[in-house]
């Protein structure tokens, strides 16, 4: 009996393991968006003296070609204006490449965040049974890292772990409960929790209410003051999983997006 569990066991942990690795097809399904997605936000920025809405936000969802290869472009924008932008201005455009197995391709950020300006890229190639990642920061012009990462595991960047966490299956979850994944935060792959938080409802920027997912995102970096709650997110709690709340953490403060508009859902 004793050596039947040990092997259980086994087996489960080895199952664990080959779901993270890149030679076990770490990719997922795509059951909850679709090409021509759109998602408007309106923004409110918190640098602690000051809290209150900022500027407007998007999130889209389009068909593309990457290398010769069908494939998603993300594209995510933050936009502060008014006394919010005189404040602190945010102007950043995130945007992500994935192949319809969701996983990522390409990643580019380009931020101006208070006075100063940031160009991020991440490339990631699959081949035998790793993923590389090259890697690169410009920071005020000048260059601040260019290197070539290498893993096994499935790892994902600030955008691309939208689509992942949208399509995770969260029945029966208790709060507390979390997904490890791989996240790649500057030059180095860290790890990253999607902690679960239970299902809430809240009132959206256009006036409807609506069940969400609420979700934490731990990410066991250095570089986030609140590596706890790093990113949070809150999502229907239905077959879309349109994000409704995302807050992100700036150097300074965070932005909250909050969900005004969206059309081009897959589900009705």
């Amino acid at each position: 009996m004793i050596n039947q569990k040990v092997t259980s066991i086994l087996v489960s942990l080895f199952l664990f393991l080959g779901v993270m690795r890149v030679d076990a097809q770490c990719g997922q399904t795509n059951t909850a968006f679709a090409s021509g997605e759109d998602i408007r936000y309106d923004l409110y920025l918190n640098l602690g003296f000051f809290n209150a809405r900022a500027g407007r936000g998007s999130l889209t969802v389009t068909e593309a070609n990457y290398r010769g290869k069908d494939a998603y472009k993300m594209v995510m924008l933050f936009n502060t204006s008014g006394l919010a932008g005189n404040l602190y201005t945010v102007n950043d455009t995130l945007t992500s490449f994935i192949d319809k197995d969701l996983r990522p391709l390409l990643f580019t950020k380009e931020a101006f965040e208070g006075k100063d300006y940031s160009v991020e890229r991440q490339s990631y190639t699959y081949e035998g049974g790793k993923v590389k990642i090259r890697a690169f920061r410009t920071w005020n012009g000048k260059e601040q890292f260019d290197e070539v990462l290498s893993t096994d595991q499935c790892t994902y960047d600030y955008l691309s772990v939208l689509p992942y966490i949208r399509n995770l299956d969260y029945t029966g979850m208790k709060p507390g409960e979390n997904f490890h994944i791989r996240f790649i935060a500057g030059r180095k792959p860290v790890n990253m929790y999607v902690n679960y938080q239970g299902v809430s409802s809240v009132k959206a920027g256009n006036g409807k209410k609506y069940e969400v997912i609420n979700l934490t995102m731990t990410i066991l970096d250095d570089a986030f003051t609140n590596q706890k709650e790093a990113l949070k997110a809150s999502l229907t709690n239905d077959k879309n999983r349109i994000p409704v709340i995302i807050d992100t953490s700036l150097r300074i403060g965070s932005i909250r997006a909050v969900l005004r508009d969206v059309s081009g859902t897959r589900h009705p």
